[in-house]
């Protein structure tokens, strides 16, 4: 067996941690929080996240936290209907739901999983030292570890990354968003249903159950430039205001919405990366592969990683050798969510009113058994 160390406390990292330790391997996860806060956040977990967590013994003790997605729509700003999606119809052919989640409590079943010890926060990474038989990290506070390999689960900021390839850097989409989970018993939202409405200059906003009777919400408007001073300054009355002419439930979900409860963020991807092994060093989740969200497979690729990690291990007693089989399983198929997200989200933030009245005309024709085809791929490995 091995010894790893892992960089960071988020989705991807404590789901390696589990994958890593059931192989019998040792696995040290350090974070560079004091804490890990509970950001007001949802996720969705695809049915191909979920099926992973399967394979962790996982799936089980998440789906308890969270709501199964059974319906999905994308309406104009008028509420008319634009396309409809059945996500059970994955559902079935694979054996596990959709899932909406509060990231906060999925966070809490990955820890509550993990034995004590194995996570260390307050623990930032300063650099690492790899050789032919190992890696040593260097943290900020003086301490080192020592380890077989490291993996870089640190997220889009990824420190681990940013020594590997420093010319390596986030990419702004073009627009900004706002977040909440709220609690919205009055609004009597029909149960697993989620919605998205693509409205005009480039204004967007939708909403997901995340259980436990909690929804959550984003909105999204285009900014010329990251941490716009403008929308900065935004608060609740502010997207309201913003979103006033858009049908319900949306004024309800923000009446709903306090000040304190929302979350602020440009949306970042990383231009993809043409290798994720480097060595004893792995690049996993954000680190090597950070998606818009338009796609919801920003936590379940992560998910997958970690999975398929430990088959790549299981295949190859050598290091080296799995993390370069990794790379190879895994590179393509999140280069083309990458891509893929990356141009669905320039298409629902249109401006142009000629251009989003053909966008909407088109996604009014599409075939429903067309948008589950060309979806296939995402959902059956």
């Amino acid at each position: 067996m091995a010894s790893f160390i892992i960089i960071g406390a988020g989705i991807g990292g404590l789901t390696t941690a589990h994958a890593l330790l059931s192989q019998g391997h040792s696995v040290r996860v350090y974070e560079a929080a004091a804490r890990l806060r509970e950001i007001g956040a949802g996720v969705v977990l695809g049915a191909n996240a979920m099926r992973s967590l399967s394979r962790l013994q996982l799936q089980e003790a998440v789906q308890a936290q969270g709501t199964p997605i059974t319906r999905l729509s994308l309406s104009n700003q008028q509420g008319q209907t634009l396309q409809t999606t059945d996500p059970t119809y994955f559902a079935r052919k694979i054996g596990f739901d959709n899932l909406g989640i509060h990231r906060a409590a999925l966070q809490r079943v990955l820890l509550a999983g993990l034995p004590a010890g194995i996570v260390r926060l307050g623990t930032r990474l300063e650099r690492f030292e790899a050789t032919a038989a190992g890696v040593t990290a260097h943290f900020a506070d003086g301490s080192q570890a020592q380890a077989d390999a490291l993996i870089g689960a640190d997220g889009l900021h990824s420190a681990v990354r940013r020594q590997l390839l420093p010319a390596s850097q986030p990419r702004f989409a073009g627009y900004t968003c706002w977040r909440a989970v709220v609690e919205a018993p009055q609004l009597a939202l029909p149960v697993g249903s989620s919605m998205e409405i693509w409205g005009n200059g480039g204004r967007r906003i939708g909403f997901v159950p995340v259980g436990q009777g909690q929804v959550y919400w984003f909105a999204c408007l285009n900014s010329a430039e990251p941490r716009n001073p403008h929308f900065a300054a935004f608060r609740v009355a502010d997207l309201q205001r913003t979103f006033a002419d858009f049908p319900a439930p949306i004024p309800g979900l923000l009446a709903c919405t306090t000040d304190a409860q929302l979350l602020w963020n440009d949306i970042l991807d990383l231009p993809p990366l043409t290798a994720l092994a480097y060595g004893r060093v792995l690049l996993l989740g954000d680190a090597g592969h950070a998606t818009t969200p338009n796609m919801g497979q920003g936590a379940g690729q992560a998910v997958e990683d970690a999975a398929a990690l430990a088959d790549c291990l299981t295949a190859t007693p050598d290091i080296t050798a799995a993390f370069q089989a990794f790379e190879r399983r895994r590179l393509p198929r999140t280069t083309r969510i990458v891509n893929m997200s990356w141009q669905l989200g320039r298409m629902a933030q249109l401006e142009n009113p000629v251009l989003v009245g053909v966008r909407n005309a088109l996604m009014r024709c599409l075939p429903q058994a067309v948008s589950q085809q060309q979806m296939a791929w995402l959902y059956e490995l």
